[in-house]
């Protein structure tokens, strides 16, 4: 079950008082703030773009960049400041279009892409502490949604084999997304694009998905999109990149998200999935399970049978569960131990009662938490309260974000302590090329220029031209391979040498 995978968010940003305020800058300001208190400084620890094909569409050919989308043009360098950096930790926090975002560095257990997302938290409040010094400030949010017709993304990676027919990825992935919802979903007060209808939904995406297949991001957004941009050796992996699911506040809902997601793709690349699951009208029915948070909607296959989502999911888990018995005869890694338990475990709640899982799953515990004011208040579905207490579960601030709070009482299951994520904020993962990337701005502040998920660009005094160390293979330059190497260099110079004489991928000249 393990792989390379990580985690982008789209943070929702408001500017109190200022309804008209810029969200690029007021963004962009958040970069600024959060850099500036690390010590990173223009010109320094940018995004190198040079390697980025975001219109490579993974069923063989490139979209032209007259018929993209203006948001799908990532290599654009809109700021070429402080708006674009790498962190120590190996992640990039950046402006995507109107949201600051963080994603995480490359990691390869779904417990540790936990770690790194709450990390991205962490940076997130910083920012806004930094910023509220300064009147009016910025409000931050880790949701989806505005309530207003406008969804931002969270974003997830997985590498997985470039043999893998992207038809089968296809054909295993729709249905099970279609049904992971129930699992991972945030939670929405309001029906439809637009929270118009009254009510309360399961996830807080999934209205706004509109097709089956196709290389949008936030235009006819696809359940699988088909971007084919590895960041890595292009005929060796594939980056399969997820925009259909939520972000995560509950830690065992992340944990499920990435790590049923790894072990459906670890049986679609052994071709052991088994008989066709395919759903009939799948967009219609994402939007109708996550219209029903009694769990009771049916879903329809090809093959005639009806099930809901939770039995849709038990069929998925029981295939997993004897594919790692054949595989691995009963006693899988630990990290793929921790999942079956809890995919179990949340299953088996959610299927007596969905309230059951309030501990374990985001919609489930914000829906506890909306149902105390609707009784305390006696509150409609269509009350504006209810949608500021939505908003407010989301704040990235602990004393004001319902869900930091609910977590901090033992209202929410914690399976990351406090001080991993802490040190996640300044360290990297030390068993991707991201330790390399982090390491190498934390020692060698002054010298790296820019870095990007391949490759890490070094400006050494004496030196004509930039040298650039490609990463190509994501399970190297870990913290086991050139670690020695890495702590024993006194420069940046003196690493570049002893990089080249090494067992390593050389560095190249810019």
């Amino acid at each position: 079950m393990r792989r390379v995978m990580g985690i982008e968010t789209e943070y929702g940003i408001v500017v109190p008082g200022d309804p008209t305020a810029n969200p690029m800058v007021a963004s962009g300001d958040v970069v600024t703030a959060y850099a500036t208190s690390r010590g990173i400084r223009p010109a320094r620890a940018s995004w190198d773009y040079a390697d980025e094909a975001p219109l490579r569409d993974a069923r063989g050919f490139d979209m032209g960049r007259a018929q993209a989308h203006p948001s799908q043009l990532t290599n654009e360098v809109d700021d070429p400041t402080l708006a674009n950096v790498v962190l120590t930790n190996g992640a990039r926090l950046y402006v995507d279009h109107a949201h600051p975002e963080y994603s995480s560095p490359e990691v390869t257990t779904p417990r540790d892409a936990v770690t790194w997302d709450r990390a991205g938290e962490l940076v997130m409040r910083e920012a806004v502490a930094r910023l509220a010094t300064v009147p009016p400030g910025v409000n931050l949010y880790k949701n989806n949604a505005d309530g207003k017709g406008v969804s931002y993304g969270t974003h997830e990676n997985y590498l997985m084999s470039r043999a893998t027919p992207f038809a089968s990825v296809v054909r295993h992935l729709t249905p099970f997304f279609v049904a992971r919802q129930v699992m991972c979903g945030s939670g929405r007060v309001g029906i439809g694009v637009d929270s118009r209808t009254p009510g309360y939904q399961i996830a807080q995406r999934s209205d706004f998905f509109e097709v089956e297949v196709g290389l949008e991001t936030t235009l006819k957004r696809p359940i699988v999109n088909t971007r084919d941009e590895p960041h890595a050796v292009a005929d060796k992996y594939r980056r399969l990149h997820v925009i259909i699911g939520d972000c995560n506040h509950a830690d065992v809902a992340n944990l499920l998200k990435m790590g049923t997601t790894s072990l459906v793709l670890a049986m679609i690349e052994a071709d052991a999935v088994g008989p066709d699951l395919t759903v009939r009208r799948p967009v219609a029915t994402l939007h109708e399970v996550s219209h029903d948070p009694t769990l009771q909607t049916k879903l329809e296959l090809a093959d005639g049978r009806r099930m809901t989502a939770v039995e849709l999911l038990w069929e998925y888990h029981d295939r997993a569960a004897r594919f790692l018995d054949e595989r691995h005869g009963g006693s899988p890694d630990e990290d793929t131990t921790e999942v079956m338990h809890w995919w179990s475990t949340v299953l088996d709640r959610l299927g007596r009662d969905p309230m059951e899982a309030r501990r374990e799953v985001d919609w489930v515990a914000k829906l506890a938490v909306l149902e105390g004011y609707r009784e305390r208040d006696s509150l409609g579905w269509g009350d504006p309260r209810l949608k500021a207490v939505d908003l407010q579960w989301s704040d990235v601030r602990a004393d004001r974000g319902l869900a930091h709070r609910l977590a901090a009482t033992g209202r929410l299951e914690v399976l990351v302590s406090d001080a991993e994520v802490e040190r996640a904020v300044t360290e990297p993962p030390s068993d991707t090329r991201a330790w390399f990337r982090g390491t190498c701005l934390s020692r060698f502040p002054d010298d790296v220029v820019a870095a990007s998920w391949d490759s890490v660009i070094f400006d050494v005094a004496g030196q004509r031209m930039l040298q650039r160390v490609p990463m190509l293979e994501p399970l190297r330059g870990t913290e086991a391979g050139v670690g020695e190497i890495v702590r024993s260099a006194p420069d940046a110079a003196s690493l570049l040498r002893a990089l080249a004489t090494a067992d390593t991928e050389p560095p190249s000249s810019d």
